[in-house]
């Protein structure tokens, strides 16, 4: 994605700003960025994760959230996700849409967001202390890259076909690319 700020404001300015707005913006050392608009494929990627994580964590300590958490990165910067995970209990702050210990997040990428996901939102989310995970989740195949924190640093690891299942220890769970991609069309 091509950030394009429109605006310069300061954080309260923007979280005031941000609920009276009819679209989401992200907020980057002081300027703001809309997001742009789904598809039906990505929705439908993000709901499908959501149906059977849910299920899988059911029992679990750790709970998912949409796309309409924020998940605050430091002080002067705030972003959404597809959706994530918080295990032991979430923490907020500023009010209560803003995350600040995610176990797990996930992007589901576009044509116009992949270099953003895989490129600077990736260090974003990477630099916050309690991420454990990050999917950053192909639309157009069956193909998911994992980092996962190790004690070195971040590991990559990638899954493609629908026979495929990745690994969430972060989480506690395994989750089959066939449930990511259930009934989406390529």
């Amino acid at each position: 994605m091509v950030l394009e700020a429109i605006r310069q404001m300061t954080v309260a300015e923007y979280l005031v700003f941000e609920e009276g707005s009819e679209i989401k913006h992200e907020y980057i050392d002081g300027e703001i960025y809309p997001m742009p608009g789904v598809t039906k494929k990505h929705d439908n990627i993000v709901i499908n994760c959501i149906v059977a994580l849910g299920i899988l964590l059911r029992s679990s300590h750790c709970r998912i959230y949409t796309s309409d958490m924020r998940v605050r990165i430091s002080l002067t910067r705030y972003v959404y996700p597809d959706f994530s995970v918080v295990c032991n209990g979430v923490k907020t702050a500023d009010n209560t849409t803003n995350i600040l210990n995610p176990t797990l997040v996930a992007e589901v990428t576009s044509p116009s967001t992949s270099d953003y996901d895989r490129g600077l939102k990736r260090e974003f989310y990477q630099s916050v202390d309690s991420m454990q995970a990050y999917l950053i989740i192909d639309q157009d195949r069956p193909f998911v890259e994992l980092y996962t924190r190790q004690e070195a640093g971040w590991t990559l690891r990638e899954f493609s076909g629908l026979d495929a299942s990745l690994p969430l220890d972060a989480i506690g769970c395994q989750l089959p690319l066939a449930e990511i991609y259930h009934q989406v069309a390529f």
